[in-house]
């Protein structure tokens, strides 16, 4: 049955006229064309469609609407500026922490969501934050690189 719900995403408020039980992974990518969330496994193994919900790092493919109902969604396209990148996503492609790119949305925005946990993580604690996030490309050692620059450049002040 058809209801609506409402959720701000990127800032933005959004109102749909949808099932509550939709997959929040293929209404951001199919209804709101936010195609930078990525789908990956579809089961909430490899984090490739990380998304934040008020600030926590959630895997959209397991995430309902009714989940998200009156929260607020951060997507990779939110993170930055308008057309200007966030200073975690200037870390990924200064220290080449993207390989194909791929999963390297859900890769920093589940680091998005440990530094807003974890202002100053050491690196065993970036590592485990990550664990849950795969790559294929295996750029793993330049993720945690750029982790920790930016954790470092920030000085604990992760917006």
């Amino acid at each position: 049955m058809k209801e609506t719900i409402r959720f701000t995403l990127n800032g933005e408020a959004i109102s749909l006229e949808t099932e509550a039980d939709r997959n929040l992974l293929w209404v951001l990518r199919t209804d709101l064309e936010k195609t930078g969330t990525k789908y990956g496994c579809g089961v909430g193994m490899c984090g490739t469609c990380t998304v934040l919900v008020d600030g926590e790092a959630v895997r959209s493919c397991l995430a309902t609407l009714e989940y998200i109902r009156g929260k607020t969604v951060t997507t990779i396209e939110g993170l930055g500026a308008e057309g200007e990148l966030h200073p975690l996503q200037k870390e990924f492609f200064e220290r080449g922490g993207y390989q194909c790119g791929y999963c390297t949305p859900g890769m920093i925005m589940t680091a998005h969501g440990l530094l807003q946990k974890n202002p100053n993580p050491t690196r065993e604690e970036i590592v485990q934050g990550m664990e849950g996030n795969l790559c294929r490309c295996s750029a793993y050692k330049r993720i945690v690189e750029a982790i920790e620059a930016y954790a470092g450049a920030a000085g604990g002040d992760h917006e």
